[in-house]
């Protein structure tokens, strides 16, 4: 028919990877270890396992967790491993570090599970403009990983893209 539209993107071979999509749901927490401290600054080890033995920890159900320390003070590692132990039955993530670092370490791990041979020789858009917090490392990590298997690919919306790589 002449003058009937079409939709040339629905047919083309141009994906769109949006990494909403893979926002895994969960309350993020930071967790500041300080409070268990004596005078914020020092760790007795009989008081601090005392305090993380009456902690509440099933508060943390389904939940992402950043353990940090907001003082000064030096905190031995088997600290931390203390309170991953009482956390991890309870949530989805532990780590040592801001928030941040937290979602840094949730994406890299969803993104290296992506299995990208769906995307060989694709047109790919990775899409921006996110309303959750994706980390900018996400979309760089998915960067390296698509660029030696993509024919193309592209940041932002397939209406105003901008052009990243391109096989020759």
């Amino acid at each position: 028919m002449e003058g009937e539209i079409k939709n040339r993107l629905a047919n083309s071979n141009l994906v769109t990877i949006d990494l909403e999509d893979f926002y895994p749901i969960g309350n993020r927490i930071e967790l500041d270890i300080s409070q268990w401290l004596f005078e914020g600054i020092i760790l007795r080890e009989k008081d601090f396992r005392e305090q993380v033995k009456n902690h509440n920890w099933k508060q943390y159900q389904d939940c992402f967790i950043a353990l940090t320390n907001t003082n000064d003070a030096i905190i031995p590692a088997w600290a931390f491993m203390l309170l991953t132990i009482q956390l991890t039955p309870f949530t989805k993530k532990v780590t040592v570090g801001t928030l941040a670092d937290l979602e840094n370490i949730i994406f890299t791990e969803i993104i290296s599970e992506i299995n990208v041979t769906q995307y060989k020789n694709r047109l790919v858009i990775i899409k921006g403009c996110a309303n959750k917090p994706i980390p900018e490392n996400a979309y760089i990590k998915l960067t390296q990983i698509l660029q030696p298997i993509v024919k193309s690919l592209m940041y932002g919306e397939a209406c105003s893209s901008v052009p990243l790589f391109k096989k020759k």
